[in-house]
């Protein structure tokens, strides 16, 4: 039998949100919400196999129930807008998976599914209906299943009247009659007084219905009876109200809903737009996951010949006379981490001709002229991610130097929000001959195999002969955005800095490590047994199942909220319930133990290089849409510095130099200092002028108190808004900071653009300006396109208005610490000095240091952080020394 899915959009996405932790892709799109619609709508798919399937969406915020009642629905609160920007997604992700949705003015999802559903079983369709909403159980039927949303929106809870009969001892239409009497909070929907669902129950069974009960209230005694009597329009209200519209004027036939599978050509872009990695996994789309194309027959399609050559030792002479014509190059490896990557092999290319050289070709005696040229800084090289490609020819012997042009660093400039910037793509989007991705040539997985030579040649000289073809569209376009200074001077001199930092590395005492991990392993066991002393039994603590009985059903906690466990135990939850029980403290201070112990004492333990004794990390300059650089193999950037055991991380890195120093210098307050010099205003130049206490002084005019009148709550609450006013917060965000409500937030959040008019001014000049000219750009002319900024969709324009205001901000302050980051390169050059620096982490810079050039160090790191760009009000680093990482902070 044909099998009809109905899903209460609305009800589902904002379940996913609540249960979902916070999710944002590297374009700053809230995702959360999203991801677990998705997840659990392939989970439906995949159990029910529904020939046809539709989500339905409430059209907006007044229906026909409206009319009789304006205050429906008035007691809810204005949708969070980390999740309001999340509904276009939705519905866009939909499209792209081929899921047909439907929303219609006047009309809620409810109204919308009930009628579906009615429609569905008069047509023969067994009917499935997904959502959060009891209220939906009144269309349940012998061919009409409704399933409830649990714990979170993991797990559903199928309901037929069997199920309503055994649960209530009521008939499917009888919900109605249940919610006339006891109401709704959630929809404003009064219900009477004091009756609540098991005094509604009591009376359903005893008289059947509402108008039952309301006739015959002589026979009931007490308040009861008065609040029946004196409320019983309101109980009649309140069941029509309740009361599923199936007459809904759909204008719809069942085959715009049949489901033949997803759209793989529009699924897999926006999967990657997304960044639903595990989901693209899990799928298993051959474009995403690759079928392995060994054989090369796909690949070979629709190409433009190329001419290759693969070189032998007796061939190398051909090559080497045509070093000077070689106008790109692409070097092919394997693995995610360059540092351990397998090279595959390399081709360089003239305009016409191509050469391919196996690794051990290319490592040979006779390769020797190759490898100068390599190594040749006068020698401009070009091509796709040279950066990887450093890092890979180093980890084989073989030096590289002269990177003049990379395009995966220019197409990141050009549009840093796209996600897609595979040479595949890049040549679709500059309009070259298809590029097979190496998914298809390759394979992936279990499946990679490396072809046969010349099908593998032709694949490599495929894509050197598309960087080559890139390569002047690109620098015209840097040009034409006036972002040939960024890219030349800036970004890709940045990129060989960072490589030479990365093969430095980073010495980790590893003695200090295992015992920082005896430490907290001590630490963790005496945390476990207080625990389970406290709640007088043992168990698993690491099960949020377990732990969530022991809190709320043995010490009766109050319940915040629940998830796919029953109850929901992460962070946020147990930091609202801290004050109520101590076993509370102990809980949070062994989880996080534990993941210090996981994360960075083992897993530091698994990336120390055995012949270097270091780690070395892999900077990305091509991932975070605001320009700030990403670490990977390990991420340095997210050692906790917030606690003290989280702090002593930082004691295991040490220099890799007997009797040097660890150096530290830190920007203080950067995006704040851009901000007030963006913005012109007065009040925030003031303080950075004369060098005063910067959240202080927000609290002393936000609260209009003087400085000795700060406490440190209004300090606190101060330092929240500032770092929200950058990052673009909400009255929802900031209530969850602050642990206020959002009303509580919102006016603070006035109270500050009150008191920073200048601030507020910038934000509303900044939004016309991306509204006028589509994108916004930072002091040094980076650019974040904002295609959605001209959206009639309110969610969207309102997320790319928040972005428009803070990526100016963010972006400055990570072109500044690049900046440093070069002049810091051409200081230790022009002054001889034997001091490396190692590591970039958000707004510091870290050295090792010989003794003899510590107290030079000392001054000219912070002076040259201070003069990286001049701004109207100064720019401060902080400098600190120590023999490891932690005594330099």
């Amino acid at each position: 039998m044909d099998k009809l899915i109905l899903i209460d959009g609305n009800s589902v996405i904002y379940r996913a949100f609540f249960a979902m932790p916070p999710l944002t892709n590297s374009s700053g799109l809230h995702t959360n919400a999203v991801y677990g619609f998705t997840n659990m709508m392939l989970r439906l798919i995949q159990e029910q196999k529904p020939t046809h399937l539709l989500v339905a969406f409430d059209a907006g915020k007044q229906t026909f129930r409206h009319e009789g009642y304006q205050e429906y629905k008035g007691g809810r609160e204005k949708t969070p807008p980390e999740l309001s920007e999340q509904f276009p997604l939705l519905r866009e992700l939909l499209e792209s998976f081929g899921i047909s949705w439907f929303e219609l003015a006047g009309y809620e999802a409810d109204d919308i599914i009930g009628t579906l559903s009615r429609l569905g079983e008069e047509s023969g369709l067994e009917v499935l209906v997904v959502t959060g909403d009891k209220d939906m159980l009144q269309v349940v039927s012998d061919k009409v299943t409704v399933a409830l949303t649990r714990k979170g929106i993991s797990e559903v809870e199928p309901y037929g009247p069997k199920e309503i009969e055994e649960k209530y001892g009521l008939t499917p239409l009888q919900i109605i009659d249940l919610k006339g009497l006891m109401g709704d909070a959630s929809d404003n929907i009064p219900g009477v007084p004091g009756i609540g669902e098991k005094t509604a129950l009591k009376l359903l069974h005893q008289f059947g219905s509402v108008e039952e009960v309301l006739a015959r209230t002589d026979e009931l005694k007490g308040k009861m009876k008065e609040n029946l009597v004196n409320h019983a329009e309101d109980a009649v209200m309140s069941k029509r109200l309740a009361t599923i519209h199936r007459e809904v004027p759909i204008d719809r036939a069942w085959d715009t809903m049949t489901f033949n599978g997803f759209k793989e050509e529009t699924a897999v872009p926006m999967l990657r737009k997304l960044e639903f990695k595990s989901l693209l996994e899990r799928l298993n789309f051959s474009g995403s996951e690759g079928d392995g194309q060994a054989d090369g027959t796909a690949a070979e399609a629709s190409q433009v010949q190329v001419d290759v050559t693969i070189v032998e030792s007796a061939s190398l002479k051909e090559l080497e006379a045509v070093l000077p014509e070689i106008a790109g190059l692409h070097v092919e490896s394997r693995g995610d981490n360059p540092h351990q990557a397998e090279l595959l092999g390399m081709v360089l290319s003239t305009k016409e001709r191509h050469f391919f050289l196996q690794p051990e070709v290319l490592k040979s005696e006779e390769a020797e002229a190759v490898r100068a040229w390599l190594a040749d800084e006068q020698a401009p090289k070009r091509g796709y991610d040279l950066h990887r490609a450093d890092l890979t020819l180093f980890w084989h012997g073989i030096p590289f130097a002269g990177a003049e042009f990379d395009i995966q660093l220019a197409a990141y400039l050009l549009d840093p929000t796209e996600s897609d910037q595979t040479l595949s793509a890049l040549s679709a989007k500059y309009n070259l001959a298809p590029l097979p991705s190496d998914d298809e040539v390759l394979g992936k997985g279990a499946k990679f195999k490396v072809p046969d030579l010349e099908i593998f040649s032709t694949h490599l000289a495929r894509k050197s002969a598309a960087a080559i073809s890139i390569v002047p569209e690109q620098r015209a376009a840097l040009e034409q955005n006036e972002m040939h200074k960024l890219f030349y001077e800036l970004e890709m001199p940045l990129s060989r800095i960072l490589a030479d930092m990365e093969k430095q590395g980073v010495a980790v005492d590893r003695e200090s490590l295992m015992q920082l991990g005896q430490e907290f392993e001590a630490q963790i066991a005496k945390l476990v047994s207080q625990i389970y002393e406290i709640a007088g039994i043992e168990f698993n603590l690491n099960s949020p199942k377990q732990l969530g009985e022991i809190l709320f059903d043995k010490l009766g906690l109050p319940v915040i909220k629940k998830t796919k466990t029953g109850y929901s135990t992460d962070a946020e939850v147990l930091e609202k319930l801290a004050p109520y029980h101590e076993i509370v403290q102990y809980i949070l201070e062994y989880r996080q133990l534990a993941k210090l112990q996981s994360t960075y004492v083992e897993g530091l333990l698994k990336e120390i290089r055995s012949e270097t004794g270091k780690v070395h990390t892999y900077f990305r300059q091509t991932i975070a849409a605001t320009g700030r650089l990403s670490s990977q193999f390990p991420n340095l950037q997210n050692i906790p510095i917030r606690m003290e055991e989280g702090r002593k991380i930082r004691k295991v890195f040490v220099p890799s130099e007997e009797g040097w120093y660890i150096l530290g210098a830190d920007y203080s307050q950067i995006e704040l200092r851009v901000l007030a010099h963006i913005s012109g205003d007065k009040g925030l130049q003031e303080a950075f002028l004369h060098d005063m206490d910067i959240h202080t002084k927000t609290a002393m005019d936000v609260f209009r108190v003087s400085s000795d009148q700060v406490d440190a709550n209004m300090r606190r609450s101060a330092k929240a808004v500032n770092f929200g006013i950058v990052y673009g917060i909400s009255d929802y965000g900031l209530s969850q900071n602050l642990n206020i409500t959002r009303k509580e937030a919102a006016r603070f959040i006035d109270q500050y653009f009150d008191a920073f008019q200048g601030v507020r001014k910038y934000m509303d000049d900044i939004v016309r300006d991306a509204k006028r000219d589509g994108y916004v750009k930072t002091l040094l002319e980076r650019r974040r396109y904002l295609p959605e900024i001209n959206a009639s969709n309110f969610n969207l324009r309102s997320f790319a208005e928040r972005t428009a205001m803070n990526t100016p901000i963010q972006g400055t302050a990570a072109d500044i610490i690049k900046l440093a980051m070069v002049l810091m390169d051409t200081a230790l050059s022009s002054h001889g000095l034997k001091s490396r620096m190692l590591l970039q982490v958000h707004d510091e810079l870290v050295f090792e240091v010989p003794p003899e050039e510590l107290e030079l160090m000392s001054k000219l790191v912070p002076e040259t952080m201070e003069k990286a760009l001049k701004l109207s009000v100064p720019l401060k680093a902080e400098v600190s020394s120590g023999w490891n990482w932690y005594e330099a902070k």
